[in-house]
């Protein structure tokens, strides 16, 4: 339950969310990713920590850089299993219709 805690932490912050959406285009590096926020560089890497410790981003360094890119399997594994434990009928009803699509 605890990284589902830390996950939803995350999540609860606009700035943290953007920073996903921005990742979800591909890997950037911290400056270019502070380059798209009108906060401060320290700030932005205070974002990223919460982030890398919900297991939301990757980090890696590439010389003296260090890229971050998005994890999608830990954002929808955790919020999948939340729904599904908060709303079972909904997500069955949500695959039911998936499937029938097919």
């Amino acid at each position: 339950m605890k990284s589902v805690s830390r996950v939803f932490k995350a999540l609860a912050d606009p700035t943290r969310r953007q920073i996903l959406q921005e990742l979800k285009e591909g890997e950037l590096s911290a400056g270019e990713i502070t380059a798209k926020f009108p906060i401060s560089g320290p700030s932005i890497s205070r974002h990223l920590s919460i982030l890398k410790g919900a297991d939301l981003v990757a980090e890696r360094r590439e010389g003296n850089r260090i890229v971050y890119q998005l994890e999608p399997e830990q954002v929808a594994g955790v919020v999948g299993d939340f729904l599904s434990a908060v709303c079972p009928t909904q997500v069955l009803r949500n695959r039911k219709r998936k499937r029938s699509k097919s």
